[in-house]
């Protein structure tokens, strides 16, 4: 194999590798706004459930009329 050869194949190669990093970097990027989604939604679940703890008794613990 001639040193062009090699060139060549370490080109090729150093090609791909990028390719893949920036691919890592777009599923990274993505998968940081979807946390930032997620954490939203948790912290608007919790302060509704403070909300609806503060503002009286709990329904859900409560019997249903048919009992």
């Amino acid at each position: 194999m001639s040193q062009e050869d090699r060139f060549v194949d370490i080109e090729i190669k150093l090609a791909h590798q990028e390719d893949l990093v920036e691919s890592l970097n777009r599923m990274v990027y993505q998968q940081g706004r979807r946390i930032d989604q997620l954490e939203a939604m948790v912290n608007k679940l919790a302060e509704h459930i403070r909300n609806n703890a503060q503002s009286g008794p709990n329904l859900l613990n409560e019997r249903p009329p048919h009992y």
